[in-house]
C-alpha cells in the first residue's frame, strides 16, 4: 500500500492557481463520491483552504499521475499548469508532511493552530463519504495526536506572531481578563478586523468603532455587536475607554496629548492603554508623558512580534523532532501489518499439516495399530515436516557463506547462540 499527499500551497502556486483548485463545499462532497467509485484509490482525505489544497491517497502502487490528472480533470484546468505547481510525497514523506501541516509549521503563520480543526473536518468529511479505511483511521488519529503534544510540550503557539495579535495579547497581559474593559478601536481597515477578530475571542464588556466612513464602521461593528461612532465623536468618547487601538490611513494624528488628558481627568484617571498601530501615527508621541496613560506604537509591537517569531521557530525544531519520532511509530506499525500476514499463513500452514496428520493417526487407530508406534510415527512426521523448510533455509545460507542470515535464522528458530 502506497500513501500519497499531493498538494499545491501558498508557497508553490499562485492565488489565481490555489483558487482554481479549491474545493467548495458542494464541489468536496462530488469529489469524494468520485475517488469512491475509482478502484486504484482506496482511501482519500482532501483538504482545501484558502492557502492550500492536498489529496491524501492510498494506492496499491504508485500512482501519483492518476491523481494529479484527476485532479486537473475535475477542476477543467491543465494538467501540466498543475503538474508544475504541485508537490507530491509518498510513504512516510507523506505522513511527515501531514503531520507537519497539522501542527502548524508549513503554514503562512508558523504554528497557527485554524489549519487542524480544517483538517479535522477533512477527515470526518471522508468519513462521512466512506472513503476511510483502518490505514487512514490510525494515520489521522496518530496525526491529531501528534498535534495535541506538539502543542502541550512545545511554544509553537504561545507568542502572538502578528501585530494585531500582539496588540490584543498585550492589552489581556496588563488588564488580565478582559471582560470587564470597555475598547474603542479606530478605524475599520484589514489591521482593525483582525484586531477586533482576536479582541472577540476574549469577550469585552463594550466595543466601540470609530471611523471615518460609517458605512463600513457598521459592518465590523455587526460583526463583533460593538457600535459605531464617527472621528468627530471621539472626543466625547475617549473617556468612556480603557483601551484604545487604533489603525487608519490618515497622514496626520488622530488624537492628541490635550483630549487624552481631558479625558483621563473625566475619569478620574483611571489608567489608559493606548495602542497605535498605524504609520504615520494615529496618536501624539506626547500622550505618553500623561500620568496614567500607556502608549504603545507599531515598533514597540514588532519588537514583540519578531521576538516572538524566534521562539516560534525554536518551537518549530522542537515539534519536527516529535513529528519525525511519531513518523517512524506509524511507518514500524505498517511494517507490522506485513508481519501479521505472514504469520497468518505461517500458522495456517502449521495447521493444515497437524489436521493431515492427526487424521492419518486416528485412522490408524481405529483400525487397530499399535498406538505406541502411531504416536511415535505421529510426532517424527510432524516434526519433520515443521523442520523441513528451515532446515532446506540454513543449508542454503550455509552453503553460499550467509552469516548474517544464518543469524537471522537461528534467532528466528530460537537456538541459543555459542
Amino acid at each position: 500500500m502506497t500513501i500519497i499527499a499531493l498538494g499545491i500551497n501558498h508557497k508553490t502556486a499562485s492565488v489565481e492557481l490555489r483558487e482554481k483548485v479549491a474545493f467548495s463545499p458542494e464541489q468536496l462532497s462530488r469529489a469524494l463520491e468520485q475517488l469512491n467509485q475509482l478502484s486504484e484509490f482506496h482511501e482519500s482525505v482532501i483538504v482545501s483552504t484558502c492557502n492550500r489544497t492536498e489529496i491524501y491517497c492510498s494506492l496499491d502502487n504508485d500512482n501519483s499521475q492518476a491523481l494529479l490528472g484527476w485532479l486537473a480533470n475535475f477542476h477543467d484546468i491543465s494538467q501540466q499548469e498543475l503538474a508544475d505547481n504541485v508537490y507530491i510525497h509518498q510513504n512516510q514523506d507523506a505522513v511527515n508532511h501531514l503531520m507537519r501541516v497539522a501542527c502548524g509549521l508549513d503554514s503562512l503563520v508558523l504554528g497557527e493552530p485554524q489549519i487542524l480543526g480544517q483538517i479535522k473536518q477533512a477527515y470526518n468529511s471522508s468519513k462521512h463519504h466512506h472513503v476511510i479505511q483502518p490505514m487512514f483511521e490510525r494515520l489521522f488519529q496518530k496525526t491529531f495526536s501528534v498535534a495535541k503534544q506538539v502543542r502541550t510540550e512545545t511554544e509553537i503557539g504561545a507568542s502572538a506572531v502578528s501585530v494585531a495579535y500582539a496588540a490584543v495579547n498585550l492589552a489581556k497581559h496588563i488588564y488580565g481578563k478582559l471582560d470587564k474593559t470597555k475598547v474603542l478601536l479606530i478605524g475599520a481597515g484589514e489591521t482593525i478586523e483582525l484586531v477586533a477578530k482576536h479582541l472577540s475571542q476574549h469577550h469585552p464588556q463594550h466595543i466601540t468603532v470609530a471611523n471615518r466612513t460609517i458605512e463600513r464602521a457598521k459592518n465590523l461593528a455587526e460583526e463583533i455587536g460593538g457600535d459605531v461612532i464617527s472621528l468627530a465623536q471621539l472626543p466625547d468618547e475617549l473617556q468612556h475607554a480603557d483601551i484604545v487601538i487604533s489603525s487608519t490611513a490618515s497622514t496626520l494624528p488622530i488624537i492628541g496629548k490635550g483630549v487624552v488628558e481631558q479625558a483621563l481627568k473625566q475619569r478620574k484617571y483611571r489608567p489608559m492603554l493606548f495602542v497605535d498601530i498605524a504609520v504615520p501615527r494615529d496618536i501624539e508621541s506626547q500622550v505618553n508623558e500623561l500620568d496614567a496613560a500607556y502608549l504603545y506604537t507599531v515598533d514597540d509591537l514588532q519588537a514583540i512580534v519578531n521576538e516572538n517569531i524566534a521562539s516560534r521557530e525554536q518551537a518549530a525544531t522542537q515539534a519536527q523532532a516529535i513529528i519525525d519520532d511519531k513518523t517512524r511509530e506509524f511507518a514500524d506499525w505498517q511494517r507490522s501489518l506485513k508481519s501479521v500476514d505472514v504469520i497468518r499463513q505461517y500458522r495456517t500452514s502449521a495447521q493444515e499439516i497437524k489436521l493431515e496428520l492427526v487424521e492419518k493417526a486416528v485412522n490408524q487407530l481405529q483400525s487397530g495399530k499399535d498406538s505406541e508406534k502411531v504416536l511415535l510415527e505421529l510426532a517424527n512426521k510432524l516434526t519433520n515436516r515443521l523442520t523441513h523448510a528451515p532446515t532446506h533455509a540454513i543449508q542454503k545460507a550455509a552453503k553460499e557463506g550467509d552469516m548474517e542470515r544464518l543469524m537471522v535464522l537461528k534467532q528466528a528458530l530460537g537456538i541459543e547462540q555459542e
